[in-house]
């Protein structure tokens, strides 16, 4: 009795939504057409996406060569330049991704239907004239249509939301460029750097030679966001290395060599970014027609809207931790130093989950789009199962590593013992931090961009929440809790999408 009770118990719960993310969770490692598929997509993106912060510490160690106050206005710099970007890369590049995996998807749905409608006709034809038609007259019309079906192929693509990406980058860039020339001096004044700091004048600098590759920044981003959609992220991993290579390349000569010290490490910034925007733009028009018959074609509205609904979960995003920042600042010097280590590895370990949420989004988009939900499911399930394993790979890597390489940021013991104090954080948080990102990867690949940022909103209000108490109560480990609370909220918004059958996940009721 009591097993006929646990059986139709498991019966029930294998019909609930929730259930569908523990799909098969024997697979998880399983070399099919769907696991070779995420690995082909997102090892590549992780590789590009790690490439850039390896090339900006070379870029880092080379202006520290210079002195300790051009190091600390580049670091200014590089701060302000990035949360400028983030605000429209992010939206740009997602948003790409998306449409363009749909658009690409739905082209390719037409043209099958459109050869497989040929050939039907010509079957048709062949078995009507049955005595009139020779066989070999048959077999050429065969032929002929494998030949168009190649011809085709060959065709180069035509893709509004390409184009869309494309102009919005190039004018998102500009405005940029204009903008942090034009307010450089105050905005380094309102980051601390006053006019009589010995900063203010290689900060200057360094700001406006970097704004000047903003627009290439913004076109690299979106046209990466159309390879992904088109599922081809080794394009732009090549692309970046080649970039990064001639960055680092770069440095020495125009730093040392041409003695133009930070104007010398912002112009090899910005020669590497424009070489990368050439590279992709290059083996874009091999692929894809850029001019479109005529403005209407141009998704603006789709952009706009979308990217929007992004820009505000960016915000949210940035606010939560800058604030974090702001609150370990307050506590003094030494908070603030072992705080910003433990960040960025806790920042840079998401690049990993970051690469499977590429994969996740780009094969939703075109799932979605064929209404193959049972490939949806399957994929969601998958990703999500190796972004815990994921997660728990680094988590044992942190404990064990952390506490011995930590000493290669600083050598102030009252900083490693707070670094300490932030290790169990940083490793434990890993399967979680990881489920959030991919669970952004999945939103996006389903286009549930009102639900990611609608929900990124309210995580961040409890989470500001959750800081400003919990700071104030238990200090530098506060932060920390209330950062592990955020991303565990982060997390549970994911869980509760799917979970609940809700939105574009609906089908998983029925």
């Amino acid at each position: 009795m009591a097993i006929n009770a646990v059986l139709y118990l498991w019966k029930i719960m294998g019909k609930m939504p929730l259930f569908a993310l523990f799909k098969n969770t024997g697979n998880i490692f399983r070399k099919d057409e769907i696991g070779l598929e995420i690995a082909q997509i997102a090892l590549p993106a992780t590789l590009a996406l790690a490439a850039d912060p390896i090339a900006s510490l070379v870029d880092t160690a080379f202006i520290g060569q210079i002195g300790p106050v051009e190091l600390a206005a580049v670091g200014v710099s590089i701060a302000i330049f990035n949360q400028v970007s983030r605000i429209t890369i992010f939206p740009l590049v997602s948003v790409t991704t998306s449409l363009v995996a749909e658009e690409d998807t739905i082209k390719r749905l037409t043209v099958e239907a459109h050869e497989e409608e040929k050939l039907e006709k010509g079957f048709a034809t062949s078995e009507e004239m049955e005595e009139l038609i020779s066989e070999v007259e048959c077999k050429t019309m065969t032929l002929n249509n494998i030949s168009a079906k190649v011809e085709a192929r060959h065709e180069r693509k035509h893709i509004p939301s390409a184009s869309s990406a494309l102009v919005i980058g190039s004018v998102l860039g500009l405005i940029q460029t204009f903008f942090l020339i034009a307010y450089a001096k105050p905005i380094l004044n309102y980051m601390g750097v006053n006019s009589d700091s010995p900063m203010i004048k290689p900060a200057q600098q360094y700001l406006t030679l970097r704004s000047i590759g903003a627009p290439a920044v913004l076109l690299s981003l979106a046209l990466q966001g159309i390879f992904r959609g088109f599922k081809d992220t080794k394009t732009p991993f090549y692309a970046t290395i080649l970039g990064d290579l001639a960055n680092v390349i770069l440095d020495p000569i125009f730093i040392f060599l041409f003695n133009w010290g930070v104007s010398g490490a912002a112009i090899a910034h910005v020669i590497s970014q424009y070489l990368i925007s050439l590279i992709l733009l290059w083996k874009l028009i091999e692929e894809v027609d850029l001019l479109p018959p005529s403005s209407k074609d141009l998704k603006f509205g789709q952009f706009l809207k979308n990217g929007f609904l992004l820009m505000v979960r960016v915000i949210a995003v940035t606010f939560c931790v800058t604030l974090a920042a702001s609150l370990a600042a307050r506590q003094g010097s030494t908070s603030m130093a072992a705080f910003q280590v433990c960040l960025q590895i806790w920042l840079a370990t998401s690049l990993l989950a970051d690469g499977l949420a590429v994969a996740a989004q780009t094969i939703l988009a075109s799932a979605f789009v064929k209404k193959d939900y049972d490939r949806a499911t399957t994929i969601a399930s998958r990703v999500l199962q190796l972004s815990v394993v994921l997660g728990l790979v680094l988590t044992v890597n942190l404990l064990v590593g952390l506490p011995f390489s930590s000493r290669l940021f600083t050598k102030d013991l009252k900083v490693l013992q707070l670094i300490g104090v932030g290790i169990p954080f940083i490793a434990v948080t890993q399967p979680i931090n990881a489920l959030a990102f991919v669970f952004d990867g999945i939103n996006f690949g389903a286009s549930d961009f009102a639900y990611s940022a609608y929900s990124m909103v309210s995580v961040a209000v409890v989470s500001i929440l959750c800081l400003f108490i919990l700071s104030s109560s238990h200090g530098y480990v506060g932060i920390w809790v209330a950062l592990s609370m955020y991303m565990s909220l982060r997390a549970i918004a994911g869980f509760l999408r799917i979970g609940s059958g809700s939105g574009p996940w609906s089908f998983l009721k029925a």
